[in-house]
């Protein structure tokens, strides 16, 4: 045999148990517990949407899928988390527009937003509501800003973490309404909410469905929807923009990303399940009664999707005026 001929059939082998060890790893996945690291407190639908998910890989995998909140940083924190976990595919990030908005909101990050994560899929869309404390004196979107005129600098509006969704629609409410609303971050919506509640800010931009018991049960009034048309489950609040700001829209989403490395195997694996969840009926009425638009795409249209947010959602940054505090 000549030593061409032998090297030639040792570089066969190795990739053939390349192959193998390759197919062996998917079958086998996952072997043992995965973290989904969540970027805001427990209670808002970032959380929600992540532990419905991991309740239903949970069953899927006869793994345990661990629901894990990292609050705080407008979500940086967890995505860091994610950024520097083993690209063994036992780490998920649930992730919000935050992942795009971040890089045009802070002039340095830990990571790289695209060259460090392996986008799986996105799981949904779900409008927010324009929510104010009781005590507030009006009744319209109209009627609140010319409150917030007759008082620049003194009405407050919460947000569970800068450059996220909350924050830029009260950004964008300031600019294209013309007032000036002092934004307070919080470590999560569920937090903001709390403090709207008690009145220590006047404002708050929520997920539709944990507001709504709030709005039901007069703890908090409701003025309008942030998205392009009404909220299904809720269309007797007009959108914000037939209140009186034209112009006026944002559509919040959620989907899930893993490291960059991670077995292209795996990757794919995680997307067939996950989509295949999101596509059960079961769990479409699910999310459609948390006030939620589920999606379940795959890789390629995840990563064009992103591409695209990330100019539109920086172009958003940049004209609102939205800075880290």
């Amino acid at each position: 045999m000549s030593r061409l001929r032998a090297v030639c059939i040792s570089a066969l082998a190795v990739l053939s148990c390349a192959i193998g060890s390759a197919h062996a790893q998917d079958a086998q996945y996952p072997s043992k517990p995965v973290r989904f690291i969540i970027g805001f407190a427990p209670g808002g639908f970032t959380d929600l949407m992540a532990r419905l998910l991991a309740g239903h890989l949970s069953d899927m995998w006869k793994q345990q899928v661990i629901a894990d909140n990292r609050p705080g940083g407008g979500s940086i924190i967890a995505t860091e988390a994610v950024a520097k976990a083993p690209a063994d595919g036992y780490t998920l990030l649930m992730m919000t527009d935050n992942h795009v908005t971040n890089p045009s909101l802070f002039k340095s990050l830990p990571y790289d937003s695209i060259r460090d994560f392996a986008p799986i899929t996105l799981a949904a869309y779900a409008p927010f509501m324009l929510l104010i404390h009781p005590s507030l004196p009006a009744k319209s979107v109209k009627e609140l800003l010319a409150l917030a005129k007759a008082r620049p600098g003194e009405i407050t509006f919460g947000s569970g973490g800068i450059g996220g969704p909350g924050h830029l629609a009260g950004e964008m409410l300031n600019s294209l309404g013309g007032v000036k609303m002092v934004h307070v971050p919080y470590k999560g919506g569920a937090l903001a909410m709390v403090d709207l509640q008690a009145g220590h800010v006047q404002l708050y931009f929520g997920n539709v469905p944990t507001s709504l018991p709030h709005v039901k049960a007069g703890r908090v009034k409701a003025l309008a929807v942030t998205t392009a048309k009404r909220a299904a489950v809720a269309p007797e609040y007009p959108t914000v923009a037939e209140a009186g700001v034209p112009g006026f829209e944002l559509s919040p989403f959620y989907g899930v990303l893993m490291r960059a490395g991670t077995p292209p195997e795996i990757l794919a694996k995680v997307n067939r399940d996950i989509v295949s969840i999101l596509r059960n009926p079961a769990t479409q009425q699910r999310i459609a009664s948390l006030g939620g638009d589920p999606v379940g795409n795959s890789q390629a249209e995840f990563v064009a999707f992103l591409k695209n947010e990330a100019v539109r959602w920086g172009k958003l940054v940049r004209d609102s005026g939205a800075k880290p505090q």
